[in-house]
C-alpha cells in the first residue's frame, strides 16, 4: 500500500515553529483553504486541523477545528479532513453530530483526531476539571466508545465513568465510520490506542524509536484481535543542498522564542513527565526539540528532496504508513514538497514492490 501524506494545517498564529524567523505562513480561513486546495493538488491525502482554545507557545489567535474543516470540506474534494478533539470540552454527542455533519458535506472524507490533553490552563481557563494523567486516557477511551457507537448503532445505551448516553439515536449515520486517530507515547496511550483506535501518531523520533512504539502497539492491538495503521510527525525542510537544509534549521533554532518555548515546556510536564511511568511524549525532549512541538525536527526530513525521500522509504520499511508534515513557508513549501518529493517517493516505492515481486 503506498504511503499517505498528510499535513498540519495552521489553524493557530505562529505557524509551526517556536521561533521569532519570518515564516510565510497564514492562520486565516483564506489561507487555509488555500493551502488545502494546493495540498489536494500536491498528492496529500489528509490535513490534521489542531485543537486549541487559549494561546499557549506564542499562538495568539486559534480557529477551531471544526468549524474550519467544514469550510474546508466545502472548497476541496478528495482531502480527509481530521479534526482534533478534545474530550472533557467537548461531549461526545455533540462531537458525533459535528464530525458526521462534515462527512455529509464531504461526501465521507471526515476523521477525528482524540487529543487528552496537556495543557492545563485551557481546562483552568474554562473552569474545567484538570484529571490525572491516565484518568485522561480512561475519558478518551470512553469518548471514542460513545463516538463509534453513535456512528454505527441506531441507537446507543453506554454506562461509563464519565459518559451516560440513554437510548440516543443519531441521524444521519456518516457515509463511512469515521477513522479515529490519537496521539501520546505513554503507556496509558499506547494501551488506549490498541484497544479503540484506528490510527496511531507519534511524535518526532528516530528510526529505531519509531520501530519500538509501533511494535509495542501492535503486539498490546494483537491482544485484542485488532491492527492499527501508524503516522509520524515529521517537520519538512527541503532546499537544493544539504547544507541549505541544515543552515534553515540552524536559523530556526537560532531564532527561538525562549519565553514561547520555556512556557510550552512547561505545560508539557503534564503530558509524558505526568504519567505513572514519566515517559511519553515530551518526556525526553530538549529545547531544540520543542522548539517544533511535535518534536519534528528528530524524524529527520531535512536536506534535499533526493535525501528526504530516501528517509521517507526508511519509515515505510518499518511499517509507517502516513507522514504528517509541517513546513516553515506554507505559501510555498506545500506545493514544492508535492512536485520534489511526492512524486520521488512514488517512484522508490515502485522500485521496493518491483524488487519484492522478483
Amino acid at each position: 500500500m503506498s504511503l499517505k501524506f498528510a499535513y498540519w494545517v495552521p489553524n493557530v498564529s505562529g505557524g509551526l515553529v517556536i521561533s521569532n524567523i519570518p515564516q510565510r505562513t497564514g492562520w486565516s480561513y483564506e489561507a487555509n483553504s488555500r493551502y488545502a486546495r494546493q495540498a489536494e493538488k500536491a498528492g496529500f491525502e489528509y490535513a490534521l486541523l489542531q485543537t486549541r482554545f487559549i494561546a499557549s507557545y506564542g499562538a495568539e489567535n486559534q480557529l477551531e477545528a471544526i468549524a474550519l474543516a467544514s469550510a474546508l470540506a466545502a472548497v476541496t474534494t478528495e482531502l480527509k479532513l481530521i479534526a482534533a478533539v478534545l474530550p472533557g470540552l467537548w461531549h461526545p454527542g455533540t462531537i458525533a453530530k459535528a464530525i458526521s455533519t462534515i462527512d455529509q458535506i464531504s461526501k465521507g472524507r471526515a476523521a477525528v483526531n482524540i487529543v487528552s490533553g496537556w495543557f492545563k490552563g485551557e481546562f483552568h481557563g474554562f473552569g474545567e476539571a484538570w484529571l490525572d494523567h491516565n484518568e485522561r486516557y480512561r475519558r478518551s477511551e470512553e469518548f471514542i466508545r460513545v463516538l463509534k457507537q453513535l456512528w454505527s448503532e441506531e441507537e446507543t445505551n453506554f454506562r461509563g465513568d464519565f459518559y451516560r448516553i440513554n437510548g440516543a439515536p443519531h441521524k444521519p449515520k456518516p457515509h463511512v465510520i469515521p477513522p479515529v486517530f490519537q496521539g501520546g507515547n505513554s503507556a496509558a496511550a499506547r494501551e488506549m490506542a490498541a484497544r479503540v483506535s484506528d490510527w496511531y501518531f507519534m511524535n518526532g523520533n528516530s528510526i529505531e524509536g519509531f520501530r519500538t512504539q509501533m511494535e509495542q502497539v501492535s503486539q498490546l492491538a494483537a491482544a485484542y484481535n485488532r491492527k492499527l495503521s501508524f503516522g509520524v510527525n515529521a517537520f519538512v525542510i527541503v532546499r537544493d543542498t544539504e547544507e541549505e537544509a541544515r543552515q534553515v534549521l540552524r536559523d530556526i533554532i537560532a531564532h527561538a522564542d525562549p519565553e514561547a518555548v520555556e512556557g510550552f515546556r512547561s505545560q508539557v510536564q503534564f503530558a509524558g513527565k505526568a504519567s505513572p511511568e514519566r515517559e511519553g511524549m515530551w518526556a525526553n525532549s530538549n529545547f531544540d526539540d520543542l522548539v517544533q512541538y511535535n518534536d519534528g525536527f528528530k524524524t529527520g526530513l531535512i536536506g534535499t528532496a533526493e535525501q528526504v525521500a530516501d528517509r521517507i522509504i526508511e519509515l515505510k520499511k518499518i511499517g509507517v504508513d502516513l507522514i504528517l508534515t509541517g513546513f516553515l513557508h506554507y505559501d510555498e513549501d506545500i506545493q514544492s514538497f508535492g512536485e520534489k518529493v511526492i512524486p520521488l517517493v512514488r517512484e522508490k516505492e515502485a522500485a521496493l514492490l518491483s524488487a519484492s515481486t522478483i
